[in-house]
C-alpha cells in the first residue's frame, strides 16, 4: 500500500512539473512572439529584444521549432500574433501591499475575468490607474545560477561588479543582478563574454518602497501572487511585499 501511495505522490509531483514547463514554455513563445512583432524582424541580431526572448527560451530548454514557430507568428506567418496584447493591471494584496500584473493575452476579456476572480477569491482588489505602478521603476534584471558556473563566488562578483551591472543579492546559488534597463544588453553580453551562464536576462518592475509584512500574513499574500502568475495571461507579477 505505501508502495502505491509513493507511485501515486510521484506521478501527482511529475504532473505538476509537466504542467508548470508547459506554462513555461507558453509565456515564452508569447514573448518570442511579441518580440518579433514589435521588432519587425525574426533575425536575432538585427532585432535585441527577440534576441533576449530566444535567450531566455533556451535556457528553460524550450525546443527549437517552438521557437521557430513563435517567430513565424509574430511575422504573421500563423494566425495569432497580430491579437497578442500587453495590458497591465494594478492591484492591492491585503495589508496594502501593491501589485502590478502584467498580462499577454489574445482575450482581453477573459485575462481581466480571471485576473478579477483570484484577486477577489484572495482579499485582493483592483486599484486606480497610477496608484500603483508609481511604486515601481524599469530595471534589468539578470539571473546566474552559480551552480551551474565553474567560477568561485568571489570571482563571479568581480565579474559582475566589471560588467557596468548596478548592483546584486545572493539567493541561496543565485546572483541577481540588477542594471540600468538601457543597459541590459551591454551586461549581458559582457557577463557572457567572461564566460558566465546566464539563466535569464529581462526588463522588470523593481519596487521602490518595500512593505513589510506581519508573519501570519505571509503565507496568504504569497498564495495570492502565485495565483496570479499561474493564471496562462499572465506573463508577470510583482509586488512590494517583503515576504
Amino acid at each position: 500500500m505505501s508502495g502505491h501511495s509513493k507511485w501515486a505522490t510521484t506521478k501527482h509531483k511529475k504532473a505538476l512539473i509537466d504542467a508548470k514547463r508547459s506554462k513555461i514554455f507558453t509565456k515564452a513563445a508569447k514573448l518570442i512572439t511579441i518580440a518579433a512583432r514589435d521588432g519587425k524582424s525574426g533575425d536575432p541580431v538585427m532585432n535585441p529584444g527577440l534576441r533576449l526572448a530566444i535567450d531566455n527560451a533556451k535556457a528553460v530548454s524550450m525546443p527549437r521549432e517552438n521557437i521557430d514557430r513563435a517567430i513565424k507568428r509574430g511575422l504573421g506567418g500563423l494566425d495569432g500574433g497580430a491579437q497578442l496584447e500587453n495590458i497591465t493591471y494594478e492591484a492591492y494584496a491585503p495589508g496594502g501591499v501593491a501589485i502590478l500584473i502584467e498580462c499577454l493575452t489574445d482575450n482581453k476579456n477573459r485575462a481581466l475575468s480571471e485576473v478579477k476572480t483570484v484577486l477577489t477569491k484572495n482579499g485582493g482588489s483592483f486599484a486606480s490607474a497610477g496608484s500603483v505602478s508609481y511604486l515601481f521603476r524599469k530595471v534589468g534584471q539578470i539571473i546566474v545560477d552559480e551552480a551551474e558556473n565553474s567560477v568561485t563566488d568571489e570571482e563571479l562578483e568581480l565579474i559582475i561588479f566589471d560588467s557596468g551591472a548596478l548592483d546584486f543579492e545572493k539567493d541561496e546559488t543565485l546572483f541577481i543582478v540588477t542594471c540600468e534597463m538601457t543597459q541590459l544588453n551591454q551586461v549581458k553580453t559582457k557577463l557572457e563574454s567572461d564566460g558566465v551562464k546566464i539563466n535569464s536576462a529581462e526588463i522588470i518592475e523593481s519596487p521602490t518602497v518595500m512593505v513589510d509584512i506581519p508573519d501570519d500574513k505571509k503565507e496568504k499574500i504569497g498564495n495570492l501572487l502565485e495565483l496570479l502568475d499561474d493564471l496562462d495571461d499572465v506573463n508577470n507579477v510583482y509586488s512590494n511585499a517583503n515576504l
